[in-house]
C-alpha cells in the first residue's frame, strides 16, 4: 500500500483553498486570429474598435416624407403645411421615404405618413417636425473608432452580428484551453455491461461540459487500473493545458492515479471538504494541471463544476462568473455535515406562495439521475448543519451554458 493510500483523508481541503491553489498559474498567452464564423464563445485577446459608422448614412427612421423641417413650422390639423411631392428635397418639396431609406440631400427630417394626406402631387402635413426628427444620423448605433470589446470578453452571437455590421471580419482571440479527458477503471465498458461492469459516462459528460466552458477537448479511450498504463496515458497528454482523469482518485488499492501524478510531478490537493465527491485530487506535471475527478458520475460533475470550470475560465482569460441561481422555499429538510459543503440536488415547482425546491430522493454520488433529473442544486455552506424545511434556499443552475 502506498503512502497516499495509508494516509487516507485525515484532512480535507476547503473548496476555496483548493481553488486558490489550482488557479495559481498564469493564463494562456497563445492567441490566434479567426473568422467571425467560428468565433462564437471565444475570448477577445485585444481591444476591438469599430471600423465604420453604423449606420454609415443618415436614414429615415419611419415611413413617411423627407423634407426640410422649417417647411412644416406651424403645421396643424386646422392649418396644414402644403408641400409638393418630388424626387429631390428642397424648399417646399417632400420626397417619399421608407424606414431605412437614405435621407435625401437637403432634407433634415421625416414626417410620419400618418401625419399627412396626399392630394395629387401635393401633401398636407398636419404636424410640425423638428430638424433631425424621425432620422437616424450617421453613427447613431456605433461610431467608427468606438471601442466595442475589451480583452477577456467572451463573444456571443449578438456580438458577432455587431462586429460584422461595423466592418470587422476577423478577431484576435485567446486560443481555447486544450483539455484531455481520460476515463480510468478496469470495470468500465462502452456498452452492454455484464455483471460487475459499468457503462462509462464520465468522458462524455465531462467533455461536453468542458466544451461549454470554452475548452478544446480531446477524448481518450478507457485506461485500465494499471500503474504503467496510467503513467503513459498522463505523459501522452502533457502537450495539453489540462489533463482530466475520471476514476481512481481515492485511496483504495485500485486508486492509482494520485500516486502516478505524484511520481511525475506533484499532488497539491487530495481530498476536498465537499459532498458528494470528496476524493478529488489536483496536481501538476511539467506545468500541466491534472484534475483527478472521482469515478462516481455525480461526484465527477460536482467537482468538475467546482474546479475544472474555473480553471478553464482562468486559463482562457474568461471571467469566472457565478452560476445563475433562483431562490426557492425548501419543502423538506436538507441534512449536511458541519465543515463540509454539501451539494443537494433539488426539483423546482411552482407553489402557492412561489417557487418551491424539493430534494431528490436519490442522493448518492453514483446516482446520475439525481443530477440529470434535477433542476439544480443547493450548496449547503460548511457553517451549517442542514437547512430546515420552509427556509429560503438558493438553487444553482450548474448546467448553465457558460
Amino acid at each position: 500500500m502506498t503512502d497516499l493510500q495509508e494516509a487516507g483523508f485525515k484532512e480535507r481541503t476547503r473548496i476555496a483553498d483548493a481553488r486558490e491553489r489550482l488557479l495559481d498559474i498564469p493564463p494562456i498567452d497563445r492567441t490566434e486570429r479567426i473568422s467571425l464564423s467560428v468565433a462564437d464563445g471565444r475570448t477577445v485577446a485585444e481591444p476591438i474598435e469599430a471600423v465604420r459608422n453604423v449606420p454609415h448614412y443618415a436614414r429615415a427612421a419611419m415611413d413617411g416624407w423627407a423634407l426640410r423641417a422649417e417647411d412644416t413650422f406651424g403645421a396643424s390639423d386646422r392649418s396644414p403645411a402644403i408641400l409638393r411631392t418630388a424626387d429631390e428635397a428642397g424648399p417646399g418639396r417632400a420626397v417619399r421615404v421608407h424606414t431605412g431609406s437614405e435621407l435625401p440631400e437637403r432634407a433634415d427630417a421625416v414626417v410620419m405618413i400618418e401625419d399627412t394626406d396626399r392630394i395629387d402631387d401635393e401633401i398636407e402635413v398636419f404636424d410640425a417636425v423638428a430638424a433631425g426628427e424621425n432620422v437616424a444620423p450617421i453613427g447613431e448605433d456605433v461610431e467608427a473608432g468606438q471601442q466595442l470589446y475589451d480583452p477577456g470578453h467572451r463573444l456571443r452571437p449578438s456580438d458577432l452580428g455587431l462586429l460584422k455590421g461595423t466592418g470587422i471580419d476577423t478577431v484576435e482571440t485567446v486560443e481555447a484551453p486544450e483539455v484531455a479527458v481520460i476515463p480510468t477503471g478496469e470495470e468500465l465498458v462502452q456498452a452492454d455491461p455484464d455483471p460487475g461492469e459499468v457503462v462509462e459516462t464520465n468522458r462524455f459528460t465531462i467533455s461536453r461540459l468542458a466544451e461549454r466552458w470554452g475548452a478544446d477537448v480531446t477524448r481518450r479511450e478507457i485506461v485500465t487500473d494499471d500503474h504503467e498504463t496510467l503513467r503513459a496515458a498522463v505523459q501522452r497528454d502533457l502537450t495539453r493545458d489540462v489533463v482530466v482523469t475520471t476514476g481512481g482518485s481515492s485511496v483504495g488499492e485500485r486508486d492509482l492515479i494520485p500516486e502516478v501524478v505524484e511520481e511525475l510531478g506533484e499532488v497539491f490537493v487530495h481530498g476536498v471538504a465537499l459532498k458528494p465527491g470528496h476524493p478529488v485530487a489536483l496536481g501538476r506535471v511539467e506545468g500541466v494541471t491534472v484534475v483527478m475527478l472521482p469515478g462516481y458520475p455525480v461526484a465527477a460533475i460536482i467537482n468538475a463544476v467546482q474546479f475544472l470550470r474555473p480553471l478553464i475560465k482562468h486559463l482562457g482569460r474568461m471571467p469566472i462568473e457565478p452560476l445563475p441561481s433562483r431562490d426557492a422555499t425548501l419543502t423538506r429538510k436538507l441534512r449536511s455535515e458541519p465543515g463540509i459543503r454539501t451539494f443537494a440536488r433539488v426539483k423546482l415547482e411552482d407553489g402557492e406562495d412561489g417557487l418551491e425546491a424539493t430534494p431528490t430522493r436519490a442522493g448518492g454520488s453514483g446516482v446520475l439521475s439525481s443530477v440529470a433529473l434535477a433542476d439544480g442544486w443547493v450548496a449547503v455552506p460548511e457553517s451549517k448543519e442542514g437547512i430546515a424545511a420552509g427556509e429560503t434556499v438558493t438553487v444553482e443552475n450548474w448546467e448553465y451554458n457558460g
